[in-house]
């Protein structure tokens, strides 16, 4: 039997990642010990031997240092070169973060002089693990094989999922003919069963069958389902298995039955309580670091546009629960940019300066959003907030869309991570998939890890 992912706080890790983090873990505690032992003659190691702790400290540290990287996001799609790359980022965040708890907490510290040689030992036995797990995330070992019941429509969007990422998980075994379904998915992929649903099932080691049916109340096949289920093999929704696979809701399948009886789209006070108390630590922190790139954006501002410009921009958005409130952002378009009303911003606008295009990259005109946060307005992650007159129009013209006003919107977010810069009515559709699986699942963890993934953003520009 394999297994789907591991499901960690109600949001799937892709089980290839999963050993491949436990394995790089395991790189990083052991890097330091064998620093230690390699780069110290034999009767000084045992004194400088970072012990325990230290160890745990430096292996945190370096796997979330790789996490920020982007090295454990399912759609990073940069080449063994990138990689490496990315890779020595993460070594030289990871070493950056464990000599600032070393002064910090003096109990835990690792010895300067085994830093570097650690540095070297990771990173040969991470690349390792990385040429190892290029030439094995493929392989059928670790892909669940499915059958899908229904031809259909629905069926087709299980058959319609081309990018790589989406496929590691699985392999469609073929599509099961229903009635009340016209044929769509491919011809070659349909498949006849003689016998009952579990002896096939048994004979092409099934581990996993997808109800996908058009119309479930034409011959839905109750007792074939039960018997696969009670034999150990597991039968899902469609809807499930998408959201499982791709990590976002689709639309073009989505239900409100679904969504009034799945589990998640929960909201509790000490939900709300803990969540709050993160946003204001986080921002006090995040502003203490930030205020000297904040003036120097305030003082480049003023250069370009005379010491009369604004620096603020201030723009009413639609927040929680479609009330209004006023975004700041530092100001990166020119003062007449929206003369003729409201438009979507584009990839390459002419209206945004040259000290806004800097800002726009490096994401700092987000930063006044900071004071957002701190006012109640914003949370660090959740949707991005769009403008009223966008919101009333796509209300009108993509279902649920009101529905990811139900959790604060935020500085970054889920869809930030998971789909490109886009700004139209399509994108917007396709960026509602990722804030509802967000809206569906969100919680402290899955926060901390989308914030972490965000550095990459602002490293490699990625998105907007």
């Amino acid at each position: 039997m394999r297994l789907p992912g591991v499901k960690f706080f109600k949001h799937y890790l892709h089980l290839p990642l999963v050993i491949l983090g436990l394995l790089e873990l395991a790189a990083f505690l052991s890097a330091p010990l064998l620093a230690t032992v390699a780069f110290w003659p034999a009767d000084d190691w045992r004194n400088q031997m970072p012990w325990a702790w230290p160890a745990i400290v430096y292996g945190v540290l370096h796997l979330a240092a790789m996490t920020a990287t982007g090295l454990y996001h399912r759609r990073q799609r940069a080449r063994f070169l990138g990689v490496l790359i990315r890779i020595l980022v993460a070594l030289g965040g990871g070493g950056a973060a464990v000599g600032l708890a070393s002064y910090m907490l003096p109990t835990v510290s690792v010895p300067r002089s085994v830093l570097l040689g650690a540095a070297v030992i990771a990173f040969f036995l991470v690349a390792g693990l990385r040429l190892m797990f290029e030439k094995l995330v493929d392989e059928e070992i670790f892909k669940r094989h499915v059958l899908v019941l229904g031809i259909g429509k629905r069926a087709m969007s299980v058959a319609q999922l081309r990018r790589r990422s989406d496929q590691r998980g699985f392999r469609v075994h073929g599509f099961l003919p229903v009635t009340g379904d016209r044929p769509l998915v491919p011809e070659d992929k349909i498949i006849a069963i003689e016998g009952s649903m579990l002896a096939y099932a048994r004979k092409h080691e099934i581990d996993e069958i997808i109800v996908a049916m058009d119309d479930r109340r034409v011959a839905f096949p109750v007792r074939d389902l039960l018997e696969c289920r009670l034999a150990g093999v597991e039968v899902i929704d469609l809807i499930d298995f998408l959201e499982r696979e791709t990590g976002r809701v689709r639309l073009d399948v989505l239900n409100p039955s679904w969504m009034i009886f799945a589990q998640g789209f929960t909201r509790n006070s000490t939900t709300v309580l803990l969540e709050r108390a993160f946003d204001v630590v986080a921002s006090l922190a995040l502003l203490s670091v930030t205020w000297p790139l904040m003036l120097l954006a305030v003082i480049a501002i003023k250069l370009e546009d005379g010491p009369r410009a604004p620096v603020l921009y201030k723009q009413t958005r639609v927040g929680l629960d479609g009330k209004h409130f006023e975004v700041m952002k530092f100001r990166s378009m020119r003062t007449d940019a929206e003369k003729f009303g409201a438009v979507w911003a584009t990839a390459h606008d002419p209206r945004i300066t040259k000290v806004g295009n800097f800002c726009r990259k490096t994401r700092i005109d987000e930063l006044p959003q900071i004071l957002n946060v701190l006012r109640g307005d914003m949370a660090f992650v959740g949707p991005r907030p769009e403008r009223p007159q966008f919101v009333e129009k796509l209300e009108q013209t993509i279902p649920y869309y009101t529905e990811r006003h139900c959790v604060k919107p935020g500085i970054t977010g889920w869809a930030q991570l998971c789909y490109p810069y886009g700004a139209s009515e399509h994108d917007s559709a396709e960026k509602l998939q990722y804030d509802l699986y967000y809206v569906k699942n969100h919680n402290l963890l899955f926060d901390l890890m989308i914030l972490l993934q965000t550095v990459e953003v602002v490293l490699w520009g990625k998105g907007r």
